[in-house]
């Protein structure tokens, strides 16, 4: 988002060079002797520990999203990103539009950042994904900040010497916020902060544009359809977890998988059958591909399938963004796709499964209330009238998205404001 640093921001620079200084030089210059310079400001240098995994669009957004943020209002600043791992890919992608970063992706540059940097800054996600590390810092002394992360109940009780030991922490939602004050914590500044996702500007148009293209699809004549289980089978991908475990969630996924899916497809149909536009079905995590076909492309109507087009392959961040600055509007069953599409500009309607976790709440918290469904508690009828309601009223549409932004980069503002007075 353009303009995100608003008049009067901190930023890292180096002073002008005062008249008399100017004159004292040529003097010195002139008479062959030197003069002492005043040293340069220093830079601070800032870890961010981030980039939690790159098997979905939105994990990968948190790290360029929180590094726009730093771009905009601390210019200058020294950036060390502490990843989990980076895909070739994510990696390139981030270096190409952030230059100036510097990775610590072995445990050598890693504890090189640890003792080189002066602060570190959590980036947001689903929790305190980093805390090991975290820990570590804290046992430096240098000061460290959470900035925009989901708590649960049992993190705010397991880490509260970290949370305490804060500078700050900033709620991605409202819930945990109010559960972390709930808990008594006094050190740290706690507020709502968002998701760093809303801060996103990665694009890839040209790969984007050659899919649309090729697949007939004009910017702002299509809508896009986000498939999730209720659970995400990471165990298909080697994460460990007891098999029992594993059997409950199956089970839950089997049970709910065509119910909330359905609902979707009301959508899909609702606004086919309306507008006469086509509809795009895309994944925002790997294991979602294989969903498109059997959840929602196979059940159509008929007469609906000619105007749907699935997409064939998982997508990186970049071109995801891209897709969804040109459709006309995204609905998810996942939370970040409509992050990354009102980032982009473009209304999103979320539809919460309630075995996620707060971060939900976060649509409600950035004046989208209207536009989130708790599955449960929602007809594929109520869905499809909210997305047709959005179609047919663009300028109020606007109108939202924009407040939307508007809130965020406030409170995007206030997180930089904390992190700079704690330089």
């Amino acid at each position: 988002m353009p303009g995100l640093e608003p008049a009067g921001t901190p930023t890292v620079h180096q002073e002008k060079p005062r008249r008399r200084d100017f004159l004292a030089a040529c003097a010195a210059l002139a008479g062959g002797c030197a003069v002492p310079q005043e040293p340069a400001r220093k830079a601070s240098k800032i870890l961010l520990r981030s980039s939690w995994q790159t098997v979905n669009i939105g994990d990968i957004a948190h790290t360029p999203g929180m590094l726009r943020l730093l771009e905009e209002h601390l210019p200058g600043a020294q950036v060390t990103l502490w990843p989990n791992r980076l895909s070739a890919g994510v990696e390139k992608m981030l270096q190409t539009r952030f230059p100036w970063l510097k990775i610590a992706a072995t445990p050598e540059t890693q504890k090189a950042a640890m003792e080189g940097c002066d602060f570190c800054l959590h980036g947001s996600g689903p929790g305190l994904v980093g805390a090991a590390e975290m820990k570590t810092w804290q046992a430096t002394g240098k000061p460290y900040g959470f900035g925009g992360v989901t708590l649960s109940d049992a993190e705010i009780k397991s880490q509260r010497a970290l949370l305490a030991g804060a500078k700050f922490v900033f709620c991605r939602d409202t819930n945990s916020l109010q559960a972390l004050k709930a808990g008594g914590f006094e050190g740290p500044l706690a507020e709502f902060g968002p998701d760093a996702t809303f801060f996103l500007e990665l694009r890839d148009d040209v790969k984007a544009d050659a899919f649309l293209r090729e697949q007939k699809l004009g910017a702002g004549e299509f809508a896009c359809f986000v498939p999730r289980l209720r659970y995400t089978p990471y165990w298909k991908e080697g994460r460990k977890m007891a098999p029992e475990e594993i059997a409950r969630r199956e089970g839950i996924n089997e049970k709910h998988g065509e119910a909330d899916h359905a609902k979707l497809r009301a959508a899909i149909v609702a606004w086919v059958k309306e507008t006469g536009r086509k509809a795009l079905l895309c994944p925002e995590m790997t294991y979602a591909v294989e969903l498109l076909r059997p959840l929602l492309f196979d059940p159509l109507p008929e007469e609906v399938k000619p105007k749907v087009v699935v997409r064939p392959s998982y997508w990186l961040t970049d071109e995801a963004a891209s897709t969804y600055a040109r459709a006309a509007a995204v609905v998810s069953l996942e939370m970040h796709s409509p992050i990354i599409a009102v980032a982009n500009g473009t209304p999103a309607i979320h539809l919460r499964q309630p075995t996620d976790t707060r971060k939900g709440q976060m649509w409600r918290d950035v004046g989208l209330s209207d536009w989130i469904f708790e599955i449960d508690e929602s007809s594929g009828e109520d869905i499809a009238a909210r997305l047709l309601a959005l179609h047919r009223a663009p300028e109020r549409t606007k109108g939202a998205v924009a407040k939307a932004r508007a809130m965020t980069a406030a409170r995007g503002k206030a997180m930089m404001q904390a992190l700079v007075a704690n330089l």
